[in-house]
């Protein structure tokens, strides 16, 4: 029988890294590039999507699942994203917001999908942080991102999203972020909850890397920066891997 996508991240003591792939940006070039990684165990999941996608992302979903066996997981920023091609879906509650239709709303239209399809669905509490900047998710979702300086509040939210059953938890500090979501900020939630701690957002060195990986998150994701300077990603890669719990 196939092990969980799920299984796998809470039974494994090493740390994971995501490469977050945007439709809109990720041409047949950069695409291969990745496929080649993947194939060398630089990489542990894919995750499609995002806020801006301006098409379903079924094209690339349905190519990386004919040239690897790294996990490909919808990474919705709308119900206009949603496909049942991919592996698993992060069904993602933004708790660090009050806007309905993201809370629960576009939940309960998808759900009957999820039902009839064979996607791993992966429950998702969503946590905008505000490191500096307005970023795409945040003018997107019609939400206020927490403060990084609010340490009580994300910590409070995050457990609040564990005690309300999601399996995932996941610190979003957003495309063009100014800095990462604080080290300090990571360790504390990691302190508090039981369930695995994804990280994603402004995430553009070693030094940031190995400081998130510290700091307790499990998995790492990393988008932009390997947009822009895909030669980085080995040695990211490496890094987070090198990591043992």
């Amino acid at each position: 029988m196939k092990e969980s996508i799920y299984h796998n991240i809470i039974n494994k003591n090493n740390k994971k890294l995501a490469i977050l792939i945007d439709p809109d940006k990720a041409d047949e070039f950069y695409i291969n590039a990745l496929l080649q990684l993947a194939d060398r165990g630089q990489i542990d999941f894919f995750f499609v999507g995002g806020s801006l996608v301006a098409e379903n992302p079924e094209k690339i979903i349905l190519n990386l699942k004919k040239h690897t066996r790294v996990p490909v997981i919808l990474f919705p920023g709308s119900l206009l994203q949603y496909t049942h091609s991919a592996d698993a879906i992060l069904l993602l509650s933004l708790i660090s917001g009050r806007n309905p239709e993201l809370l629960i709303g576009n939940q309960v239209a998808v759900a009957p999908f999820l039902k009839k399809s064979n996607m791993e669905v992966l429950s998702t509490g969503y946590i905008l942080i505000n490191t500096g900047s307005i970023t795409s998710v945040e003018y997107i979702s019609n939400t206020v991102p927490i403060p990084d300086n609010k340490i009580d509040i994300v910590v409070a939210t995050a457990i609040a999203g564990e005690m309300l059953g999601l399996k995932l938890i996941y610190l979003e500090a957003g495309s063009g972020a100014q800095r990462t979501v604080s080290p300090e900020l990571i360790q504390n939630v990691k302190q508090n909850i039981t369930v695995p701690l994804i990280v994603g957002g402004g995430i553009k060195t070693e030094q940031q890397i190995k400081n998130i990986c510290n700091a307790g998150a499990d998995i790492i994701v990393l988008g932009t920066a390997i947009e822009k300077d895909l030669k980085q990603l080995i040695d990211f890669s490496e890094i987070i891997h090198s990591y043992h719990e």
